[in-house]
């Protein structure tokens, strides 16, 4: 049974096309990408080694041997620390028959007086299963006859992939999916992702398991709203760690003139005050 690690490594491996390293080409071949030899070589450890890491049957690779890994397969900055981190949950994971509780839902006093002072702007507390925990009205005002709010424990990662309007709603709705899959493996604990990913997977389709498993950090730029009021949107992000809730409180900001006249307008559609949900 393969790990997170293992999935990555290989996953990368097979994208990457060995001329890209100054590698020379072996013919053709059936496998697409870098060859485990050539890594291995790269990386300062037998092919056997690497074989045992892709293939889960080694959990603990060493500070020394995952950072040579990130050097010989040219990780960006956000790609290594995908790496290292997933080296951390793979190492530390361990099979249990218990069913891994979902994580907390509550809000410190403390935050909720934080969105308080944030309004009128946009702003929201969530985590990395998607889960939204707390927003200001001027939220709910962007996200008004799109469906996001309408279950009673909102989840944003079970709307993007399950809810038929979210492809209309994100004009990325491919880059917002990816983003949503990744943030799984970013979650406090890899057993409340795989909580979420055995709630989600069965209604979400192959289309969520994919994104998953292929372990590509997505970018973030501007994230672009289709109003159903005939509004478009483009807000950017700015996201505060609640590192100790296991949380984020995530800011909306206007990216140009237009989109704060029409988040203006919303506005002043009569909308609930702050919400949070426990």
């Amino acid at each position: 049974m393969g790990t997170p690690l293992g999935d990555f490594i290989r996953a990368k491996r097979d994208s990457i096309q060995p001329q890209s390293l100054g590698l020379p080409e072996h013919g053709r071949r059936r496998a697409p990408g870098l060859r485990r030899l050539d890594l291995a070589a790269r990386a300062g450890i037998s092919v056997e080694y690497l074989t045992r890491i892709e293939q889960g049957r080694d959990r603990n690779p060493s500070v020394a041997v995952v950072n040579a890994l990130a050097d010989a397969l040219s990780l960006d900055p956000s790609e290594r620390n995908h790496l290292r981190y997933l080296a951390k949950i793979t190492g530390g994971a361990c099979p249990s028959r218990t069913r891994p509780a979902p994580p907390r839902r509550d809000v410190r006093p403390s935050v909720l007086q934080t969105l308080r002072l944030l309004e009128p702007g946009i702003a929201m507390v969530t985590n990395r299963l998607g889960d939204i925990l707390a927003h200001t009205s001027a939220y709910e005002s962007v996200t008004s006859g799109t469906g996001l709010l309408d279950a009673d424990t909102p989840n944003l990662t079970h709307y993007v992939f399950t809810d038929s309007r979210a492809r209309t709603f994100f004009a990325d709705w491919n880059d917002v999916a990816d983003q949503q899959a990744f943030d799984l493996w970013l979650a406090p604990s890899v057993e409340n992702s795989e909580w979420l990913s055995t709630e989600l997977a069965p209604v979400a389709g192959p289309e969520f398991t994919r994104r998953l498993n292929r372990h590509v950090v997505p970018p973030r730029g501007v994230l672009r709203l289709n109003h159903p009021s005939g509004c478009e949107l483009q807000l950017l992000r700015e996201t505060l760690e609640l590192s100790s809730d296991a949380q984020q409180l995530v800011v909306f900001l206007p990216a140009d003139e237009r989109t704060a006249q029409a988040v203006d307008q919303l506005r002043r559609r009569p909308h609930g005050r702050l919400r949070a949900i426990s």
